[in-house]
């Protein structure tokens, strides 16, 4: 798993977990949706986001590599 995939799977999984919550238990989950949101928006301009750093941190690489060292984008 890359970081990319990784973020979209923690992204999506934050999103539907922060809507149930909102749902379920109180309204003031919904302001965690608005977060990721906004998270997610400004990191399409700035090009940096806190969770990928994290992910890279945690040894998740950036692309997969085939046996022979070539990139698979």
């Amino acid at each position: 798993m890359t970081v990319n995939e990784a973020l979209r799977g923690i992204g999506g999984a934050f999103v539907m977990l922060s809507v149930a919550l909102g749902y379920l238990v109180h309204p003031g989950w919904f302001l965690f949706t608005a977060f990721v949101g906004l998270n997610l928006l400004q990191s399409a301009f700035t090009k940096w986001c806190p969770m990928m750093w994290l992910l890279q941190k945690l040894g998740l690489p950036d692309e997969r590599q085939t046996t022979d060292g070539h990139l698979i984008r």
